[in-house]
């Protein structure tokens, strides 16, 4: 196969809605970092990874309860072997993304094979053996899944023909030089976001794991742009939308369509409304997260919620008091919390280990400040739509 076969790799040049699409994206995503604590901005980097891991299983048909990923961070993994696997999966993407969001990632560009190579080992080697083979529909046969390994068979994608494997390197190599920065300006990269998204899943480079692999790739690449932080995640978005974000990547496989759409292989028209759906649905999540943290509501909710907690007995008085700290500071010192709720000290050191036992504070160490945490059980009340509604009926 030719590799020219994927031409064209950008939107169009001067396309004014994706120019301004980008703009708003940059400014509203920088507002969004802005407004948070450094401490606090760590803490709720923690709920958004375990929310874009849920996501990311999601669209890949694998509902992981955000309770079952508590449990797995904390090392409590179930004995039924499915919902097992499933918990080390999510364990692994979590992995990967903080890597991403601590600036531990590998120094090259996102947008590289060498960066996806390392993203798809960093997940699969932590991947339990039995997630690590994948049978192939036509035969039955299982193959290998080699984690960064390039595949060594070819294959079918619902209606798409990716390369052959023999090939993948040449068709790699052109994705390489056409999303590098330079010769791509800052901008240009961030209207060509659902390119790159787009076109490393046309190279599908690997048997298996080439969706979560992508959309961990366009994380990167928004966070090294300056638009993405561990605030926000476009997964969410995708699976939201997930008919249509299907939908948009099979009408961007599609031929040209006539000599007005463009001069590549493929349809040009097709790959423009994948990158404006890619931005809508990037600057749909920034601002439904920007509402989520807006300081005063978020305090608003939490405060609803444990009072609830206090009137049933299930926290003591001055709960709200040392969280509210936590949240405006970024953190509270254990020494403080007798002067914020104005108790003796016993009864100060019974709200701080009521408060951790529940989860809602959180240390590194005994003697450490307190931030905040955000269970599983209180995020629907202080995060309201942050999963699916109906998650409970579904789990």
């Amino acid at each position: 196969m030719n590799v020219s076969a994927m031409e064209p790799m950008l939107p169009e040049e001067a396309a004014t809605d994706l120019e301004d699409g980008a703009a708003a994206l940059l400014a509203d995503a920088n507002r969004l970092a802005g407004r948070m604590h450094p401490i606090m901005l760590q803490s709720v980097g923690d709920l958004v990874r375990s929310m874009n891991c849920y996501y990311s299983n999601l669209i890949e048909g694998h509902d992981t309860h955000p309770r079952d990923i508590d449990r797995a961070l904390a090392n409590d993994f179930s004995t039924e072997p499915k919902q097992r696997e499933l918990q080390q999966e999510a364990v692994a993407h979590i992995h990967v993304q903080r890597l991403i969001d601590d600036d531990q990632d590998p120094g090259v560009w996102p947008a590289t094979a060498t960066y996806g190579r390392w993203l798809h080992e960093e997940f699969c080697k932590l991947l339990p053996a039995e997630m690590r083979w994948v049978k192939n529909p036509d035969t039955g046969e299982l193959i290998r899944l080699v984690p960064g390994e390039l595949r060594k068979n070819d294959v079918i994608v619902g209606k798409h023909v990716p390369p052959y494997h023999a090939d993948l390197p040449r068709f790699l190599g052109r994705f390489d030089q056409a999303y590098g920065s330079p010769p791509l300006s800052r901008f240009r990269q961030i209207q060509s976001v659902g390119a790159v998204h787009h076109r490393f899943l046309w190279i599908h480079p690997f048997v298996d794991g080439n969706g979560r692999v992508a959309r961990l790739m366009s994380h990167a690449l928004l966070k090294r742009l300056g638009v993405g932080t561990s605030l926000w995640s476009v997964a969410r978005g995708l699976a939201r939308n997930e008919t249509r974000y299907k939908e948009l990547l099979a009408f961007a496989d599609a031929p040209r369509q006539g000599d007005r759409d463009g001069r590549g292989n493929l349809t040009q028209t097709g790959l423009m409304s994948f990158c404006r759906f890619f931005l809508e649905t990037s600057r749909d999540q920034v601002a439904f997260m920007s509402e989520l943290l807006e300081p005063e509501a978020l305090l608003r909710r939490m405060e609803i919620h444990i009072e609830e907690e206090i009137r049933s007995r299930r926290l003591p008085k001055g709960s709200f008091l040392v969280l509210r700290e936590a949240a405006m500071a970024g953190e509270v010192e254990r020494a403080r919390v007798q002067a914020l709720t104005g108790y003796e000290e016993r009864a100060a050191r019974k709200i701080t280990s009521a408060l951790i036992d529940r989860g809602m504070l959180v240390a590194t160490s005994h003697r450490s400040a307190l931030r905040l945490g955000f269970p599983s059980d209180v995020v629907e009340r202080w995060f309201p739509r942050l999963y699916p509604a109906d998650l409970e009926t579904r789990s």
